[in-house]
């Protein structure tokens, strides 16, 4: 860790695995150079949870919104809740939401979840934190039918090519701790090759940890060893690639 601070930019610190122990985490933050974190949600309850934590700490934000693994739960009533708690005060973006073809899902569903929280995010002017897993072209074609809309491809594990036809639609592609993982090797070339000034980087705590902790649950803190991993990839010092990655943080988020 060296002489900057920094953002994790998508951390679920309302996950139960931090339910022991949150607040001594939290309050741990600033000592690891962590200054401003942001906690998606994934659900009304989640998002509930979200603005609750954010609102006990300055530099907790949140952003509301339904995954869309909720695809076989959700209902009308929850779009509107969602669109309701996004006027929270510290509510800074609309998410996770997307797509996930990984496993069998209601497809027209998840499709129709998604569109409902795009207008959201266009009514409320606010950045979307996108979700995609096999799906990444369905995704794209969503994603550019709202063009006033801007927004964050978190966790991205896709092309180079993909990723800067997201960032022509006013994307940041967000990376997690799989930019350690040693076979992430396609992970590793799309950082490289993209430009400084569109990336971020996230834990997706308590998932994803990056090496040397990988198989450990996750914490916001280790934003700094995506952080470290992001600076060789782009031949950059940390203090540098910090400041740009907090601009890029700043200017999507506007908090």
């Amino acid at each position: 860790m060296g002489d900057y601070v920094i953002y994790d930019t998508h951390c679920h610190l309302t996950d139960e695995k931090f339910d022991f122990d949150r607040d001594k985490i939290i309050e741990n933050l600033k000592s690891n150079s962590v200054v401003k974190a942001m906690l998606p949600s994934d659900n009304v309850e989640n998002s509930i949870k979200a603005i609750e934590l954010s609102g006990k700490y300055d530099f907790l934000y949140n952003a509301v919104g339904i995954h869309p693994e909720e695809d076989s739960r959700f209902t009308d009533e929850d779009i509107s809740r969602i669109e309701e708690l996004a006027d929270n005060p510290k509510c800074k973006a609309i998410g996770e939401i997307g797509l996930d073809y990984h496993y069998e899902h209601d497809k027209d569903k998840q499709k129709y979840l998604f569109e409902k929280q795009m207008q959201i995010a266009e009514r409320k002017n606010l950045p979307v934190i996108i979700h995609t897993r096999d799906a990444i072209q369905d995704t794209y074609d969503i994603l550019k039918k709202y063009p006033n809309v801007r927004g964050i491809m978190h966790s991205y594990s896709g092309s180079y090519e993909m990723a800067m036809k997201f960032i022509d639609l006013g994307y940041y592609i967000s990376f997690s701790g799989v930019v350690t993982f040693k076979n992430a090797r396609n992970v590793k070339e799309t950082c490289e090759r993209l430009p400084i000034n569109k990336i971020l980087v996230e834990t997706d705590s308590p998932y994803l940890t990056p090496h040397p902790y990988r198989g450990k649950r996750n914490e916001p803190k280790y934003v700094n060893l995506v952080l470290q991993e992001v600076s060789l990839l782009k031949k950059m010092s940390e203090k540098e690639a910090a400041q740009i990655i907090c601009n890029n943080a700043d200017d999507i988020f506007g908090w």
